[in-house]
């Protein structure tokens, strides 16, 4: 089973008042397990960037007004592709997986804007599943953002100090997992099993190439033969 943890970060909350993605991160699961595959993009919103917005994430402060000299580790957005230049890699890097994003009504109606704004078809929302509502039905009444579920889960998220999506991804990779039952839902413990990638959705085991050898020793075996040869023949065992 394939499926896609994935994150955005945006210009503001509404794209129909001219938000737009600045960035998207996400990773690849192949039967819970990272693939190693990954998605990362920066991209140039075509507009400028709202104070709150960089105050969430440091991104772009060549797009605040006025623009403002990039510290260490703070991304300029006026060089980066704009979305319609990296539209099409990202559908196909999506393609039909679920995709995996905490409070996923945000971040597929950007995506869905983006697209939209292009003519492209949408990403049905039946394809995303919401990690925070999965959370908030797991766990009522408690908080449920990425912070309070690393807490929970005792994940470390020391290194986000600011949002980033690819570095938020991989934290909420691991918060799925241990909502979904662990680091180990199943026993596919790695993507290249017996099956590989490429293989069927759900892992089977395969038979022994060598049997285990018997526990019986010939006189427990003799034994047993005897105390079924007493019971006569109306004896389970001799109709097996």
């Amino acid at each position: 089973m394939r499926e896609i943890v994935l994150d955005t970060e945006t210009t503001g909350f509404d794209p129909e008042s001219g938000d737009r993605i600045v960035e998207i991160g996400a990773i690849e699961l192949w039967n819970h397990v990272a693939t190693g595959e990954t998605y990362h993009v920066y991209i140039n919103p075509q507009r400028s960037m709202p104070e709150e917005a960089f105050g969430v994430h440091g991104i772009g402060p060549d797009l605040l007004e006025p623009p403002r000299p990039p510290e260490k580790g703070q991304v300029i957005l006026k060089d980066k592709p704009v979305f319609a230049k990296i539209a099409q890699g990202f559908r196909d890097f999506v393609g039909d997986a679920k995709l995996v994003i905490h409070n996923a009504s945000f971040d597929m109606k950007f995506l869905n804007a983006e697209l939209g704004w292009l003519g492209m078809p949408p990403i049905p929302m039946d394809q995303a599943l919401d990690t925070l509502a999965i959370a908030r039905k797991r766990f009522p009444g408690s908080p449920a953002s990425l912070d309070a579920l690393c807490r929970r889960f005792n994940i470390d998220n020391s290194n986000r100090v600011l949002h980033g999506a690819l570095l938020d991804s991989e934290i909420l990779a691991e918060v799925y997992l241990e909502l979904t039952g662990g680091r180990q839902p199943d026993f596919a413990l790695s993507a290249t099993s017996s099956t590989g990638a490429g293989g069927a959705d759900e892992w089977r085991p395969t038979p022994r190439a060598n049997p285990l050898p018997s526990r019986i020793t010939e006189d427990e075996r003799a034994a047993h033969q005897k105390f079924v040869e007493k019971l006569g023949e109306s004896a389970l065992w001799t109709r097996a």
